[in-house]
């Protein structure tokens, strides 16, 4: 028995010496939502992802409890209101321990670690009104067994997820259609739900395997179906939460042990594989906490927050934030038995500006963890659902609040088209003239910016003439070429371009240049010719 799973079972015998202290270190921003009473669900385990809905609601699973005895997913409002949707029967699955996650149909995903119809787990789909399916149940054979995250769709429209078998790891994917199959074999078993980059690939981390056997960051590309391990940890070992993507394009994460003093550490790696510990936590955990196993948020503030799941002032996990470049280490809350203890959930950052999160022990039922939620005056924003990136005219969903009031969808410095679907979800379409850049919402009561720049894909529709000798003038027509950065010709770099105007680029062909597609490149991508420049 590891230190830690004995850490978790002793959990009610530790916290009964406690004395209930009268007040805590910013208390007032720290609100229970929900106290989970069994009947409802029990004690979230990581990484436990919640998911914001397109009705601005909050998702989620727990992992055991609820009337079937399996554990449950639940619907809650900002504000606590609680419905249980669904509770698991072991038939149709058994512990959903790595949440929920939110998909281009408005509907959501996950998996469960046990049940189905072989006992080696599933993946389900649930809609926001609670209408349940069981998807895929997995044999434990060659399509690996015991998932323990929820499967995230990716730019081609694809489910991808990781199995939890240590002995057989695979990288699946769903397609639309419901088809399941194994698109690459992971080095040994994955906690961390995948994450959907800005440039189209997933990346994601492996408890174990690489270089010292303690973990890798891995990148996969759903075109090339091909696995790259970015990093392979050594000092710092075991990263078991989701990745976050910052503004800056880089992931960051954590480790549940390891560092100087075994408790852990935030990282940062970019995504060529440059890594650095950015906090690494102290050995007693007394101030800053120990054991951050579900990852990290950036908030609007720029700062990362995360919680830990053991140590602070009464030994039961703190809330943290510290900032992308490992200073400014802060402890914002200490978590304590009254009002839920020990979160291993992955921190949730709903559009309000609110951080959500569940404990995996705790509230007034003692036993059954809870929902809570921490404000630090972060700044309301918007976010895309899924896509990072797009072509002119094509639909972008955006997740939010006070849409009723939008005046305007801009995607950089021009007006998109846009449609109002609820107060907390619109559809907008970029126009021609769009840029890649933060997408506006504007509202009377204030704008809301995405974190990340979205991406407008360019294209190249033809280009005249069709072939010449090295330094003739190629015009070349498409659309969204205003922020071209460079052109090719037959893989070889123009030396002298000029963009005219938003459709039209001007190039001459350079030495050296071979017979081959015309390719331009933007902020937003790489558009090719489909016909090819003949060099004479």
């Amino acid at each position: 028995m590891t230190a830690l799973t004995f850490r978790r079972l002793s959990i009610a015998l530790l916290t009964l010496a406690l004395a209930i202290p009268a007040a805590v270190m910013h208390a007032q921003t720290y609100t229970v939502v929900h106290n989970f009473a069994g009947t409802d669900g029990c004690c979230a385990n990581y990484p436990s992802m919640m998911a914001q809905g397109e009705d601005g609601n909050i998702y989620g699973t727990t992992t055991s409890d609820g009337s079937g005895g399996y554990g449950t997913v639940f619907k809650m409002t900002p504000g606590g209101a609680f419905t249980t949707l669904h509770s698991f029967s072991f038939s149709d699955g058994a512990g959903p321990q790595g949440g929920i996650s939110l998909a281009l149909d408005g509907n959501f995903y996950g998996t469960t670690y046990q049940g189905g119809g072989t006992s080696h787990g599933t993946i389900f789909k649930i809609t926001p009104g609670g209408t349940f399916t069981s998807l895929y149940s997995f044999s434990g054979t060659t399509d690996g067994a015991y998932p323990r995250i929820p499967p995230v769709m990716a730019q081609d429209g694809n489910l991808y997820g990781v199995t939890g078998d240590d002995t057989n790891a695979v990288l699946y994917k769903l397609s639309s259609a419901g088809v399941f199959s194994v698109v690459g074999t992971l080095v040994t078993q994955s906690y961390s739900p995948l994450l959907l980059g800005i440039d189209g690939n997933l990346y994601g981390t492996t408890l174990g395997g690489g270089t010292y056997n303690s973990g890798t960051v891995f990148q996969f590309s759903p075109s090339s179906k091909t696995i790259k391990t970015l990093y392979s940890f050594h000092t710092e070992w075991s990263p078991t939460g989701p990745l976050v993507q910052g503004v800056d394009g880089a992931l960051y994460g954590t480790t549940s042990n390891g560092g100087t003093g075994d408790g852990g550490c935030v990282f940062r790696v970019t995504t060529a594989g440059v890594y650095k510990a950015l906090y690494i936590f102290t050995s007693s955990g007394t101030t800053d906490g120990r054991y951050p196993e579900s990852g990290v948020v950036q908030g609007t503030d720029g700062f990362l927050y995360g919680v830990a799941s053991d140590g602070g002032s009464f030994g039961l996990g703190t809330l943290f934030k510290v900032s992308t470049a490992g200073t400014g280490f802060q402890t914002l809350y200490n978590f304590q038995t009254p009002t839920g203890d020990t979160p291993d959930s992955a921190l949730l950052l709903h559009t309000n500006g609110t951080l959500y999160g569940q404990t995996f022990h705790g509230g007034t039922k003692t036993a059954y963890g809870t929902v809570f939620s921490f404000t630090n005056k972060l700044k309301p924003f918007t976010e895309p659902l899924v896509l990072h990136s797009a072509k002119v005219g094509a639909s972008v969903s955006l997740l939010g609040q006070g849409f009723t009031t939008a005046t305007a969808v801009d995607f950089g410095a021009t007006a998109a088209t846009f449609s109002v679907k609820s107060d907390t979800f619109i559809v907008a379409k970029p126009v021609a003239g769009s840029t890649t850049a933060q997408i506006t919402v504007k509202e009377p009561s204030g704008n809301l910016l995405t974190f990340q720049k979205f991406k407008i894909v360019p294209s190249i529709t033809s280009f005249t003439p069709t072939s010449g000798p090295v330094g003739t003038q190629v015009t070349i027509m498409g659309m969204s070429l205003l922020q071209a950065t460079s052109v090719k010709f037959g893989g070889v770099k123009a030396t002298t371009f000029t963009v005219n105007s938003n459709t039209q680029v001007t190039a001459t062909v350079p030495s050296g240049a071979v017979t081959g597609k015309i390719s331009i490149t933007t902020p937003g991508g790489t558009a090719s010719s489909a016909a090819v420049f003949t060099v004479e």
